[in-house]
């Protein structure tokens, strides 16, 4: 199958190799006489309309070649057919894009430099990208960080969920409520004048930052999740993803940490491009990103596992329910620390 689909982007002799470890789409790197290639194909029982994808990726590379023609932007490989998006009947769709050479990506954040290029990378994402009309963008993941809708969700999950996992997480359960506070918070944001609606990333995990061999910034890549939004997503997602040493996965709680360090790189990194930007009302709600996040990504992870698993599934029977606790814990440590980092800057 991948070699017909090759044969479109008019390539036969190549070499082929899965590449990477994301968990959505399926990525392999291909490798010809002259060059070296990404292939993916788009995972649709998550991203069930490519055709906004693959229009959204279009547009917004339109503008920035026209624009901000030095900005490193990773567009897709056209087929012979002048698509970029190809369909293959009873499989699924294809795209391909070109191997960004002597670059590097990252699974693991090590040093605050790096998290300091990621933000500045993902915060000069937005800026350039601030004169283009985001009606233009289709909304792929619709709700993806409607906090409103998800506690919704976990409430309803509450009524109609698994009884004795409920009784189990009962603790988490009255946790997550008792920070309910935050959903009023978001709730109000999403309701002032000066709280902007930008293009937005939403999953700014360091693995979607090309680096050089220098740990330089080249540019962000993988927009499948690139629609209207608010800043709150992209460094809330790193705060999530950045601040402690240890992932979500992590059960053994005691290894959960904020970073100080990592924290004043974020708001450097991101402040070096987004500071002129960001209203008076954004920048006083900078460190709330971090517990918007968090308690949004703990709800998710709960209400899953009260649901029996059928969204995120299971590696274990109590994969979700550790990721959620894990999660509860980052939020308090973030929490706690709030006058520290607040009054950093």
């Amino acid at each position: 199958m991948l070699e017909a689909v090759l044969r479109k982007f008019g390539f036969d002799d190549v070499t082929i190799e899965t590449f990477g470890n994301g968990l959505i789409n399926n990525t392999w790197k291909i490798t010809t006489a002259s060059n070296e290639f990404i292939l993916q194909k788009i995972n649709t029982a998550i991203f069930k309309t490519p055709d906004a994808i693959d229009s959204n990726i279009s547009n917004i590379g339109s503008y920035l070649k026209n624009h901000f023609p030095n900005y490193l932007f990773v567009a897709p490989v056209i087929s012979k057919e002048g698509k970029t998006l190809l369909p293959v009947e009873n499989d699924g769709y294809y795209r391909m894009f070109p191997f960004v050479k002597n670059s590097i990506t990252k699974n693991v954040l090590e040093t605050p430099g790096q998290a300091y290029e990621a933000a500045k990378q993902f915060g000069m994402f937005t800026k350039l990208l601030g004169g283009f009309d985001i009606n233009k963008l289709q909304v792929a993941l619709p709700n993806f960080h409607n906090l409103s809708l998800r506690f919704t969700q976990f409430l309803a999950a509450l009524e109609n969920g698994n009884q004795l996992r409920i009784k189990e997480a009962a603790a988490s359960i009255e946790l997550l409520k008792s920070f309910s506070s935050i959903v009023k918070q978001y709730e109000q944001l999403m309701l002032h004048p000066t709280f902007k609606c930008r293009v937005t990333h939403h999953d700014t995990k360091i693995s979607n930052v090309l680096f050089d061999k220098n740990d330089k910034g080249i540019c962000v890549i993988d927009l499948d999740t690139v629609m209207p939004g608010h800043f709150i997503s992209d460094v809330g997602d790193m705060m999530r993803t950045y601040l402690s040493p240890v992932n979500e996965e992590e059960a053994d709680f005691s290894k959960i940490q904020i970073r100080k360090s990592f924290y004043e790189a974020i708001v450097k990194g991101y402040y070096s491009e987004m500071k002129e930007e960001l209203t008076d009302v954004e920048k006083n709600n900078f460190f709330f990103a971090g517990c918007f996040m968090i308690y949004m990504q703990a709800i998710r992870f709960l209400t899953d596992y009260i649901n029996d698993d059928v969204y995120y599934g299971a590696a274990y029977p109590t994969q979700n329910y550790i990721r959620a606790q894990n999660q509860i814990i980052l939020l308090q440590k973030l929490m706690e620390k709030e006058s520290l980092l607040k009054n950093l800057f």
